[in-house]
């Protein structure tokens, strides 16, 4: 995976907003599962199969799937993210998580996340990742003072909390409640 040029990167955020949040901005409609054929994304954001190609593979948490349907249509979707106001469903089925995930998050959210634990807010679900590296990652897109949270997804599982795990590696759940989680120290 080599780095994004700028431009590439803008790509990469267009395709996040069409197949992750606003389908219809670029004419779109996503299937059930957030699949779009791949010929109607490029024709849409006016981009060529190697483009498209190019910011799939060097996507730095590999946001997009493509996958090649039984009737041969080559397909893109993201791996996950989606807003709420998107109705898709992923098919992820449950998975048993390690027993320690990672949330990174600007440390100003930290007495509302806290008080009220980790929402998914606008998202279907909680993201969590599988190390601090990623954690600190994520967190930072937001702000350069970043908490890790350490949650406790052995003992969520026993009390009947479902994951999932993304084609990317992301750790996916409903809502981690507090109690379940403490911030990290370094």
């Amino acid at each position: 995976m080599s780095e994004l040029t700028r431009d590439q990167v803008r790509l990469s955020r267009r395709m996040s907003l069409v197949l992750r949040h606003r389908p219809e901005v670029a004419g779109l409609a996503l299937d059930p599962a957030g699949w779009v054929p791949v010929t109607d994304l490029l024709a849409a954001l006016e981009i060529t199969r190697a483009e498209l190609d190019v910011v799939v593979a060097g996507n730095d948490k590999s946001r997009f799937a493509v996958a090649t349907g039984a009737d041969g249509v080559d397909r893109i979707r993201a791996s996950q993210g989606h807003s709420r106001r998107v109705n898709v469903d992923l098919d992820l089925p449950p998975a048993d998580p390690p027993a320690t995930l990672y949330h990174g998050t600007p440390r100003a959210n930290l007495p509302s996340i806290m008080r009220e634990g980790l929402r998914p807010r606008s998202r279907h679900h909680v993201h969590l990742s599988p190390d601090v590296l990623t954690a600190l990652r994520v967190g930072r897109r937001r702000s350069a003072d970043v908490a890790v949270l350490e949650v406790d997804a052995a003992a969520m599982t026993a009390s009947g909390h479902v994951f999932h795990l993304s084609a990317n590696g992301v750790w996916l759940t409903a809502v981690v409640p507090p109690g379940h989680f403490r911030e990290r120290s370094e």
